[in-house]
């Protein structure tokens, strides 16, 4: 019997509607800074990308000024909850993202979604997704042929291919399809109902799941 395969979700834009805060706190750290180059710190890691801006960005500052407004001002993707009850019947699920563990964790429980997700990582375990993919091999004595990405940003798909980990891309989060495009991954849906069938498709393609 093969062991579970694994499911690894972005957070912000993936299922939490969260542009139109995270680009405001942003700017408020950062005045010159326009949506489009806004977008464009997230075709890296964005803590590499920040680091571009003239000045830089204070994570710790961005974090002080984000958490209080996110538990008011972020919605959930419609129909992404459904999907995560039904994906997490059959795959391990776990959250790979840039933003700190706790408010990831509290609204996730908020939505009776927590109990779906093995682990729970935020910035604070590690900055990079790239490690904490290798985290997560270790953990569980899997491979990268043993997961898929779901993600709204080209650099995370250009950290999971430095573990040639195939992507799925959606398209409602921060990046267009023409951006997500460029990191090649296995499909890009535009409603989460798409899902289910991108992520069995994959594993089949993929590992003759």
């Amino acid at each position: 019997m093969t062991h579970k395969k694994f499911v690894l979700f972005d957070f912000d834009g993936v299922i939490a509607d969260s542009f139109a805060l995270a680009y405001d706190v942003a700017k408020t750290l950062h005045p010159p800074l326009g949506a489009d180059q806004y977008r464009t710190l997230f075709e890296g890691n964005i803590y590499d990308g920040i680091k571009t801006l003239p000045g830089g960005m204070d994570p710790d500052e961005y974090f002080k000024l984000f958490e209080p407004r996110a538990k008011n001002e972020i919605d959930i993707k419609p129909g992404i909850a459904d999907i995560i009850a039904t994906l997490a019947e059959r795959y391990t699920l776990v959250i790979v993202s840039s933003t700190i563990t706790m408010p990831i964790r509290e609204f996730l429980d908020r939505h009776r979604l927590l109990h779906h997700f093995a682990w729970i990582m935020g910035k604070d375990v590690h900055a990079s997704k790239v490690e904490k993919m290798r985290m997560i091999f270790e953990k569980y004595g899997i491979g990268a042929d043993d997961c898929v990405f779901i993600t709204d940003t080209l650099g995370d798909m250009r950290e999971a291919k430095e573990h040639e980990m195939g992507t799925i891309g959606v398209s409602w989060g921060f990046h267009a399809h023409e951006t997500l495009g460029k990191g090649i991954p296995f499909r890009i849906v535009d409603t989460p109902a798409e899902l289910h069938d991108a992520v069995d498709d994959y594993f089949a393609a993929n590992t003759g799941l």
